[in-house]
């Protein structure tokens, strides 16, 4: 049995190979960014409490 590729599949074969890897890539790095950022926030979110807070001075 001869494999055929769909009208679908070879569409997107020739539109891969014509536009390479920039569009993976540009996602790859906007996600990257946003998810430093994302973890930067959680991370430093209690920074700003500090030690000092939790202290009782009575």
């Amino acid at each position: 049995m001869e494999y055929a590729p769909t009208a679908l599949q070879a569409a997107a074969e020739l539109a891969a190979k014509d536009q390479g890897p920039g569009d993976t890539l540009r996602i790859v790095l906007v996600v990257s960014l946003v998810g430093a950022a994302l973890l930067a926030w959680f991370l430093l979110r209690g920074y700003g409490k500090g030690a000092d807070d939790d202290r009782d001075d009575s």
